[in-house]
């Protein structure tokens, strides 16, 4: 685990993905658990239920499965703000990924929040990921 959080949560998510894990352990910071529970609320990953392990919490997370059971979703993420180069927005410039199919992650001065919410509200902030 590296210091870039959101980008350990979506390379780990995107592994366990590539190599057909059911289940993806995710280190458990504020950052991470409000990440997951905005993956959780818009169906993304299917479970989420913390682990401490040795004086270190988990977050275990439960990827989503298709109905017929043979494989698991695809969910493509992409990193955007990263510590090098920090991407900001307002409220009226935030990006709709698929004309509102995927979602846009934000850190506000409110916390982490979804495109749809951040709009609602009228206040922008620091572009965190897509995931369509």
């Amino acid at each position: 685990m590296g210091k870039d959080t959101i980008a350990d949560i979506i390379t780990s998510i995107r592994n366990a993905d590539m190599d057909k894990k059911g289940t993806v352990r995710i280190a458990s910071t504020n950052i991470s658990e409000n990440v997951v529970q905005i993956l959780l609320r818009e169906g993304f990953i299917e479970n989420v239920r913390k682990h401490q392990e040795s004086n270190k919490h988990f977050l275990v997370s439960t990827l989503r499965h298709k109905r017929n059971r043979r494989g698991i979703y695809r969910n493509i993420f992409k990193r955007i703000s990263r510590p090098g180069l920090r991407i900001y927005s307002n409220y009226q410039r935030i990006p709709r990924i698929l004309g509102g199919m995927g979602i846009v992650i934000l850190s506000t001065s409110r916390g982490i929040m979804t495109d749809r919410e951040a709009r609602l509200e009228g206040i922008g902030g620091e572009i965190l990921c897509y995931i369509w």
